[in-house]
């Protein structure tokens, strides 16, 4: 049996297994189940979604599915992930659903599962509902849905649909039609008011990359409410426009616009607002990577840095790791993927980690990656240091990085294979204290892959040549 969960929940083309409507209405229909064997009673869901085109019929199937297992849904309509994950513990619910596929195209959509402390649903879970699914598979699923691009149903353009209906007949549960208006206004209250407590911008220029997703009328609304001068971009979602050429994979446009207006800051998101990437007042990106040394110095002066250590994944630079170092603050490498992030990060204690892709979590605050949440803590050690972004990530240099993919032909451990152990030994020798080695396999494909990063790009280029043809000789993939 294949996962259908991955480490950001289940993803896929819309309309097509495992994101079709059968799918989802079982895949609502396991989890209330599921959840109201481990209660004891019925369960309480929250739904909420981006601005996809497929996310209502999504949304309307999953909960029809929870509501014939007696659940009672409430929707949330558009709504950012993190902003799900807030609704899941503090109205509280039993579980929070978001229906999104985050940086993917119109055409794909997902699934994340919220637990009621707004950490993402357990693997035990995940496993059930798809051990529920392919049994389910095997005996009753009807007819490919005809869910073509064409028979998708229009969007008003820059309008979310706030809730699903109530219709009748669908089996013992409920769902509650709050109208996603109100649940909006319940997580900007709590951003505005305890999370960027005491902060004001007022007279600052700010530029908002919305990215045509959740965050379209979200983002706007917080950073005007606390006294900004805000200049939206793509921010009227038409259900197909989301990250098309926009938020936080396409940011030359907000660099354009930064510099256009005279902005001090610039913020891009993703479709579900879980990841933020900045622009500084000159037109220069920022990722992940340097805003986690940003925060890092700005929380280590206000005795918020307990243990002096920041989390961030194997793939985060190396310039990180020694800019931190050059502070005193040691930086704790996990697997790639913000759940990865997370774990760590309570297991030491940690209040800060994240990735270079913007997903960037502070624990005790929040324990899903929230964009919005990102934004007004930089925005705070801008305010507070009274240094522009510019000059606050002075001190991050970005080393040069290649990353070389080699084709093999079985997975053997590197360190059996002599020629190869050899060469990652005189690699890292090479490098010294000023350049990394990360060789992994692909977890999907027959593919090695060496990374290298260091202070000079033809060495580094030679280094990972040299070992990526040890690799070839040794197991490479057959012509």
């Amino acid at each position: 049996m294949s996962k259908l969960f991955g480490t950001d929940g289940m993803r896929g083309e819309a309309g097509r297994f495992p994101i079709d409507e059968w799918t989802m209405r079982l895949t609502g229909r396991s989890l209330a189940n599921r959840l109201t064997t481990a209660l004891g009673r019925a369960p309480r869901l929250v739904v909420g979604r981006d601005t996809r085109q497929s996310g209502l019929w999504i949304e309307s199937a999953l909960i029809e599915g929870a509501r014939k297992a007696g659940a009672v849904c409430e929707s949330a309509g558009v709504m950012t992930t993190p902003g799900v994950a807030f609704l899941t513990r503090s109205l509280p619910a039993d579980a929070g659903v978001v229906i999104s596929a985050s940086h993917n195209p119109y055409q794909d959509n997902g699934v994340k599962i919220f637990a009621p402390d707004g950490r993402k649903l357990d693997d035990a879970m995940e496993r059930l509902i798809e051990s529920d699914i392919y049994a389910a598979q095997q005996t009753s699923k009807p007819g490919a849905d005809d869910r073509s691009e064409e028979n998708f149903p229009a969007v008003t353009k820059g309008t979310p649909s706030d809730s699903v209906s109530d219709e009748s007949g669908l089996g013992g549960g409920s769902v509650r039609t709050v109208g996603g208006g109100a649940f909006r206004e319940r997580y900007l209250d709590y951003l505005a008011e305890d999370v960027a407590a005491g902060l004001r911008l007022d007279g600052l220029t700010v530029v908002a990359d919305c990215a045509n997703g959740a965050a379209s009328h979200l983002a706007p609304a917080l950073l005007e409410r606390l006294g900004a001068n805000v200049h939206a971009i793509n921010n009227v979602p038409d259900g197909r426009n989301i990250n098309r050429d926009c938020g936080s994979l396409h940011i030359d446009g907000l660099r354009r616009k930064v510099v256009e207006v005279g902005a001090v800051f610039g913020v891009a998101f993703d479709g579900d607002a879980d990841r933020a990437l900045f622009v500084d007042a000159n037109g220069q990106f920022v990722d992940g990577a340097a805003t986690l040394w940003v925060m890092a110095k700005f929380m280590s002066r206000q005795e918020g840095l307990p243990g002096d250590c920041v989390v961030a994944t194997v793939m985060s630079n190396i310039g990180l790791e020694l800019a931190l170092r050059s502070r005193g603050i040691a930086l704790l490498r996990t697997d790639v993927g913000d759940k990865y992030v997370l774990e760590e990060l309570l297991h030491t204690g940690a209040a800060i980690g994240g990735e270079q892709s913007g997903h960037i979590i502070f624990p005790r605050v929040s324990l899903a990656g929230d964009g919005m949440v990102t934004t007004i803590n930089l925005l705070r050690a801008m305010v507070e240091s009274q240094r522009g972004l510019h000059e606050l990530t002075e001190g991050f240099v970005r080393y040069p990085q290649v990353l070389v993919n080699v084709p093999v032909r079985e997975k053997r451990p590197f360190t059996e294979m002599t020629e190869v152990n050899d060469r990652i030994h005189a690699t890292e020798s090479a490098l010294g204290e000023r350049g990394r080695l990360l060789l992994r396999y692909s977890g999907t494909e027959l593919l090695a892959r060496v990374m290298i990063e260091g202070d000079e790009q033809e060495k580094i280029n030679d280094l990972a040549t040299a070992l990526a043809d040890d690799i070839t000789r040794a197991i490479g993939a057959q012509n």
